[in-house]
Parts: structure tokens; sequence; C-alpha cells
């Protein structure tokens, strides 16, 4: 099986989510970007972000805005930084999160995007999630027209099932490079998706890989067995579940959230912790 690199982003890496650094319980913008410095530090190249990473109400862009200037303000070489965000994912106020799915509007976001993140081609950039009132192609139709436009230099998806994977995959004539679903200990649905991604050699980005912003500390209430091998390994049962996932794959990059540097920086390490077939065979019981 070939694996896909992200770009100059390798398989099997950690990458850092930055939606913890600007939805509600935020930190202030210094340990932001301090957190997001620390990841750099770390040897991250890979970090994602959205549009819809924000507050309620008017702020659309918020989290884009805070990477950009994390990276304008870093000491060190950006170059091999990859900054994938999304499009189609609202958050208006008063109300839920909602869906836009036009390709029209998926167009303009991108490139509403691209001018926040100070980039002339967007690196990596991924429908957020399908629109039950467009056909799921048409949405895609837009990413394979904002690649051949030169907007965006690679094409995802996220929340996607294994159908519209491959469709996905058929519109963009063969372009389709990362599929971003919910994944973790608490929270297995999307193996087959995982599974396809392989077959494939699509990577693969679970989002929320530790059960949540509000349930990392105990892994989303599934940490039983993941504490046991953490006690006996010395190490955080958060690097442990990390370990487990870039396991199942060789095309797996793991995206948790941080707002902290000593997250972040226990996480990476997850990519140098080897797990014996029977601590596998435990963890995926």
């Amino acid at each position: 099986m070939q694996t896909r690199n992200i770009g100059q982003v390798a398989v099997g890496a950690i990458g850092l989510g930055g939606m913890p650094m600007s939805i509600e319980g935020r930190p202030d913008e210094t340990r932001s970007i301090e957190t997001i410095h620390a990841a750099l530090d770390a040897g991250v190249t890979l970090i994602d972000t959205a549009d819809a990473y924000t507050l309620a109400g008017d702020e659309q862009g918020h989290n884009e805005e805070l990477i950009a200037k994390a990276l304008r303000e870093y000491g060190g070489d950006t170059s091999g930084v990859l900054v994938a965000t999304k499009g189609g994912h609202l958050r208006p106020e008063p109300g839920p999160w909602a869906k836009n799915g036009d390709p029209d509007y998926l167009k303009q976001a991108a490139k509403a995007s691209a001018k926040r993140l100070g980039v002339e081609a967007i690196g990596l950039y991924q429908f957020h999630r399908p629109d039950e009132t467009v056909p799921y192609a048409d949405s895609v139709g837009a990413l394979a027209d904002l690649l051949d436009e030169g907007v965006i230099r690679m094409a995802g998806i996220s929340n996607a099932d294994p159908q519209q994977i491959r469709l996905a995959q058929e519109v963009l004539g063969g372009r389709l490079v990362s599929v971003q679903n919910q994944f973790s200990p608490k929270f297995r649905s999307s193996l087959p998706e995982l599974e396809l991604c392989a077959e494939l050699g699509i990577a693969f980005l679970p989002w929320s890989p530790l059960g949540g912003i509000a349930r990392a500390a105990d892994l989303g209430g599934s940490g039983a067995a993941f504490e046991k091998v953490a006690e006996a390994r010395g190490v955080s049962p958060q690097r442990v579940a990390l370990a487990w996932e870039l396991a199942l794959a060789p095309v797996v990059i793991p995206i948790p959230g941080a707002s902290r540097p000593a997250s972040i920086q226990d996480s990476v390490q997850a990519a140098e912790l080897e797990l014996t077939a029977e601590e596998m065979k435990e963890l995926s019981a």
C-alpha cells in the first residue's frame, strides 16, 4: 500500500488543532501564540484551523488570523509548515452551528481564508461538513475549481462517510489528499472511513482524537485501558491514545487541540511511542 504525504507533512506525525484557542473558554492571545510556537519548536508541521473556529457571531476567521500572526512572529523557519483550513461551516448568532455547501459560497470563503492566512494559495482546503441542501458532488466540485484556479494547493473533506469519500475522489479526479473525521478511543464509528483512507492512500486526520475539549483529561470517558498502559510505560494516557491511533494505519495524522504549550509538547511525543501487539490488542478491544 502506498501512503500519501500531505505536502511536506509525512503521515505518522502529530498535528495541532487550533480550535480550542478560538472558541468558548479560549485562552488569551499571548498563551495561544506561545502554544503554537511550542508546537513548532517540537517539530509540528501541520496546523489545522477553519474559518468557523470562533465565538458565535461576527468573528469569522478568528483562528485563521491567530495562526497567521503566530507564524509571522515565530523566530524560526516556517516554510515547511502546512496550514490546513476548512470552509462550509458557520457559527451564526443566535442559533446553532450552520452549514453552507453552495459552490459559490465555498469559493468566496476559500479566497477570504487565503487573505486572512496571508497566503497566495491555501496549502490544504477542506470542505468542512456536508450540506444536505446541496448535492455533495456540487460542493466538492468547488474544491476542484479552486485547485484548477490555483487558490488552493490541495483538497480534502471533513465529516464524510465512505460513499462521500469515494465520490469526492471521483469528482476531484483522484486529487483528494485528506479526510478529517472525528475519531478517538471513545468515538470509533469512523473506523470504516479510516480503513478506506488506508486502502486508498489518503491521509486520515482524526479530530478530537482525545475525546473532545471538555473530556480530553479522561479520553472521553473511555480511558481505563489507556491509563493501564500509560502507567506501565510511565507516560500520559493521552500520549498512549495518540500512539494507538497512529498505529492503526500508516495514513493517520491525529490533530489534537491544545491551548497550553505543555499539552502539545506531550502529544507530539506520541510519534516516538511504539506499542506492542499485545498493547494494541488490549487498547483496540
